[in-house]
């Protein structure tokens, strides 16, 4: 791992700190909103009863405490690289009664398991975020069983994801981030058509299959929208801490108006694209 790609997990870890009350605040909406991807994900997951299952880059705990509530004889562990979006999900599952939960903060290249330890691995929308995305994936399939499932997430095309790419292309036009590299860090690295089943494929997991599943992200209004990513995603105020007051408005008010392209039935209905990638442990 290079210099500069070994100072990333400890800026994605304050990231992620920062950004814990704002998934508090709306785990609500964004438990609707991902909810098909997460039932996806343990569709193909092929649970039995008394799974362990490891949530890798968990955050506030989706999809492992539903799957925790789909094996009363199993064991979930909740990880991520943040304390605060653990801290959230440890209060969900209380909430919820869940008994067989457990959060463990490390980073994915460096699980402290042994091998072979986990029927089923789930890793919803953290894969284009690891900033050693192979060595992740190696650590992932050495702490499954053999024929166990490793399930993943990813974003799909921009074009697929209005909710993200309409606010994300407004702020590039109006403020001078640099352009990064296709291998960086970034919520659509993943997102070319094949390019998760490749991977897996060539991580020596067979029964590989890949698909698409899509969903409305919806907001009462414009401000609810803004204020809702502003408050969870990273990359938008990354972005708009780099414009000026000036750009920022125009950047707001732009996003406004072309928002008002999606309005349907009194709410503001952005689309969303997850591929879902499982395969299995040979």
């Amino acid at each position: 791992m290079s210099a500069a790609s070994d100072r990333i997990p400890e800026q994605q870890r304050k990231i992620w700190d920062q950004f814990s009350a704002g998934w508090r605040k709306w785990d609500a909406e964004v438990l609707g909103w991902h909810g098909p991807v997460g039932d996806a994900m343990i569709e193909d997951a092929r649970l039995r009863p008394d799974a362990r299952i490891i949530d890798i880059a968990s955050g506030t705990g989706e999809p492992g405490l539903t799957a925790a509530a789909m094996v009363p004889s199993g064991h979930v562990i909740l990880m991520d690289i943040s304390t605060g979006m653990l801290r959230v999900a440890a209060e969900k599952a209380e909430a919820r009664g869940l008994d067989n939960v457990r959060t463990v903060v490390c980073d994915v290249t460096e699980l402290p398991f042994g091998d072979k330890s986990f029927d089923t691995v789930f890793c919803r929308f953290g894969f284009m975020f690891f900033p050693e995305m192979s060595a992740a994936l190696a650590e992932l399939v050495r702490v499954a069983k053999p024929g166990g499932r490793i399930v993943a997430s990813v974003w799909a095309r921009a074009a697929e994801n209005p909710w993200a790419s309409l606010i994300l292309g407004t702020i590039a036009r109006h403020s001078e981030l640099p352009f990064p590299p296709a291998d960086a860090p970034g919520p659509f690295r993943c997102a070319a058509h094949g390019y998760m089943s490749r991977f897996f494929t060539g991580a020596g997991l067979v029964d590989v299959s890949e698909r698409k599943i899509s969903s409305d992200m919806v907001q009462p209004s414009p401000e609810t929208y803004w204020e809702f990513m502003t408050d969870i995603a990273a990359p938008v105020v990354l972005g708009l801490s780099k414009a000026d007051p000036a750009a920022r408005e125009m950047i707001r008010s732009e996003v406004f108006q072309m928002l008002s392209r999606y309005e349907h039935d009194g709410a503001i209905r952005l689309r969303s694209t997850a591929a879902i990638t499982a395969g299995t442990v040979a």
